[in-house]
């Protein structure tokens, strides 16, 4: 297994030319032995057909007549064989005729080099039953049968030659001749065919091979180019994609720092109000009470000036308390959500949907939970004066990674030419501040102010 995980990761890390040149290598090299191989047999299948036919035809030429002349019907003749001894040596194939034979039909030897052999029956062979059929038969050394083993014997290249024999006047065949050649020259020959085809489909691979190494490597260097700079641009995307993430870190804490600031900035002016104004403004409201008993008649104009104090005490301390967060460090999502609602419900006493995924614990900075306590109220505060009367449905859902708080009204909705106000402006800041998304749609005969931030 380690052996093959160091091949496979060398493979793997060696450039397109070299995978290439190594595949490449092996596939011609097989490529080139098999039609070597193909070829070289083409080449000795012909050169042994036109040889052993040229042999057969001069063979025929004066073995015709002595066998046609001395062929007996049942046994062999014995004047065969004198006529061959003393006409045989007399030919130009004499000095390379090893041994011959003379067959019958059905396998019968009726003449031989080899007198043991006269007169005995063997199964015929391929070449045999090919030469029976009409058709010259050849085979160069191949292996030794029964009949031929002494031949074999002798370590020499044979050209084995069946070579059918007709009647002058029918053309039937009446016998077979079996010539066994030692033929050297031919074997050299083929060797040297075999060796010239070889050299000849190897070269033209190699050439081959070479070429396609040489256009698969100038390929190989341009892929490896723009691989590298591709890598290098990688490289530089991955650096500003961590430099533009910590600067959008460095962002949202800054703006969650604002945010913060800004809470702390408005619950001094809550308190500031409470503690001035409202106060001056009580102190006022007891002078006119004072100032209403010592005069006679009562003055209709203080009554006036009395509940237009009532009614600025009562709006300042109603902006003091909307401007002071409650204490909301240790809540959970639902409990923020749930204690905005309650606040609104108790100042307005109108009624609100409130649906809550409960879910698990989520991680919560300062900035995000006053963002949700504020969203809350505003949205509801928002839907009260835009849509007063109307149903109003605060949902707070949770994905895998997100968190997605909802506040829907049944009102008309805010015009299409209409500009958010302040409020909304600022819900949006919040919201982008921390990463997320806020949107106010309205879908399905709702308004729906929806805010989603990553967990």
């Amino acid at each position: 297994m380690r052996g093959q995980e160091l091949v496979c990761t060398a493979w793997n890390r060696a450039s397109l030319a070299t995978r290439f040149g190594l595949a490449g290598g092996v596939v011609l090299l097989v490529f080139s032995l098999l039609a070597g191989g193909l070829i070289v047999q083409q080449i000795q299948r012909v050169v042994v057909r036109n040889t052993a036919t040229a042999a057969a035809f001069y063979m025929e030429s004066f073995l015709h007549p002595l066998v046609e002349g001395y062929i007996g019907d049942e046994a062999p003749s014995p004047a065969i064989r004198r006529a061959l001894q003393e006409v045989l040596p007399a030919t130009s194939m004499g000095d390379r005729v090893l041994s011959y034979k003379i067959w019958r039909p059905g396998g019968l030897v009726i003449e031989a080099s080899d007198a043991d052999l006269i007169g005995k029956t063997f199964p015929p062979s391929d070449e045999l039953r090919q030469a029976w059929a009409g058709q010259i038969a050849a085979t160069f050394e191949d292996d030794a049968e029964e009949e031929d083993e002494a031949e074999h014997a002798l370590g020499l290249p044979l050209l084995e030659i069946y070579s059918p024999i007709r009647a002058d006047w029918t053309g039937e065949i009446i016998a077979v001749a079996e010539v066994y050649v030692a033929d050297p020259a031919l074997k050299a020959d083929l060797v040297a065919a075999r060796n010239k085809a070889l050299l000849g489909v190897g070269g033209a691979g190699l050439a081959l091979g070479l070429l396609l190494y040489a256009i698969v490597y100038g390929g190989s260097r341009t892929i490896e180019a723009q691989r590298r700079d591709l890598d290098r641009q990688l490289a530089d995307l991955h650096r500003l994609s961590s430099h533009n993430g910590a600067l959008r870190r460095r962002v949202q804490e800054a703006a969650a720092r604002a945010a913060i600031t800004a809470e702390q900035g408005l619950r001094r002016i809550g308190a500031d109000l409470h503690d001035g104004p409202a106060q001056y403004l009580a102190y006022a409201s007891l002078r006119v009470d004072a100032l209403g008993r010592a005069i006679e008649p009562p003055a209709p104009e203080l009554d006036e000036l009395r509940d237009a104090l009532t009614q600025a005490m009562s709006e300042i301390r109603s902006i003091s308390r909307g401007l002071v967060l409650p204490d909301i460090a240790d809540m959970s999502a639902p409990q923020i959500v749930q204690l905005a609602v309650a606040a609104h419900q108790a100042r307005h006493g109108q009624a609100v949907d409130l649906t809550l995924d409960q879910g698990g614990a989520v991680p919560m900075s300062p900035a995000l939970q006053v963002c949700l306590f504020r969203f809350t109220q505003e949205g509801l505060n928002n839907a009260a004066r835009h849509a007063p009367g109307a149903d109003l449905a605060v949902v707070l859902s949770r994905g895998p990674s997100s968190l997605r708080l909802v506040v829907q009204d049944t009102g008309p909705g805010l015009a299409s030419d209409s500009a958010p106000g302040l409020g909304l402006s600022g819900l949006r800041d919040r919201v982008e501040a921390l990463g997320g998304h806020f949107g106010l749609e309205r879908k399905n005969g709702r308004t729906e102010l929806w805010m989603e931030v990553e967990i």
